[in-house]
């Protein structure tokens, strides 16, 4: 189960998400609208991760996003932006392929071939609701959870449309302008959202 709380952001995901995109050379427009997003969770709890999915310009970009109380070290210059969390208090959001909390999780969810985190909302610490879920995320691995190694860091080895990130002995490919193409990897994410579907995020040995 991955918490929401029932809150307002200043500035809100998508100015967020839509100033930093104006930064990338790769993306592939304006963005236009949010088409929903899905989770796994640290099992430390301490880190947001959250996948959304825009429609940016004429395409979908896939952004994977951490969420974190203090900023990341060594991780300045992937900060998408510090925003205030009406329930949290001030939330540094970074692109998620430079925090090892947030690969890992993509990391384990591709080989234990898990599905993404219901989204319960909270208001003042009560459950209020349960978000639709609109976008679904599983992995294709057969692994168990504790066949899954820890590591400490993650070092990015292309950074763009498609970026690869070397952590242990695994690489792990994240698309992120989507076309007809799948990430590259043995075990992989599959993600659907309404009229589309694909191989987003793929991991395998180097």
């Amino acid at each position: 189960m991955s918490i929401v709380h029932k809150a307002t952001l200043t500035p809100s995901k998508k100015e967020i998400f839509g100033a930093w995109l104006a930064t990338q050379t790769w993306s592939p427009g304006e963005l236009v609208d949010t088409i929903g997003s899905y989770r796994f969770d640290d099992p430390a709890g301490k880190v947001g991760i959250e996948c959304v999915l825009l429609e940016v310009g004429e395409s979908v970009v896939h952004l994977p996003v951490s969420y974190r109380e203090a900023p990341l070290a060594g991780a300045e210059d992937f900060l998408m932006a510090t925003t205030e969390h009406s329930a949290l208090g001030t939330r540094y959001v970074y692109d998620a392929c430079a925090d090892a909390v947030a690969v890992r999780a993509l990391l384990a969810a591709a080989l234990t071939g898990a599905t993404q985190e219901p989204m319960d909302v909270y208001d003042q610490g009560r459950l209020v609701d349960r978000r639709e879920t609109v976008v679904t995320a599983t992995g294709t691995g057969s692994w168990s959870g504790n066949a899954v190694p820890h590591f400490d860091g993650v070092t990015i080895r292309s950074h763009g449309a498609e970026s690869r990130i070397e952590t242990g002995s695994f690489v792990v490919v994240v698309k992120r302008v989507v076309d007809d193409s799948d990430a590259d990897g043995a075990e992989s994410i599959q993600v659907t959202w309404p009229g589309g579907a694909g191989s987003l995020v793929g991991v395998r040995h180097r």
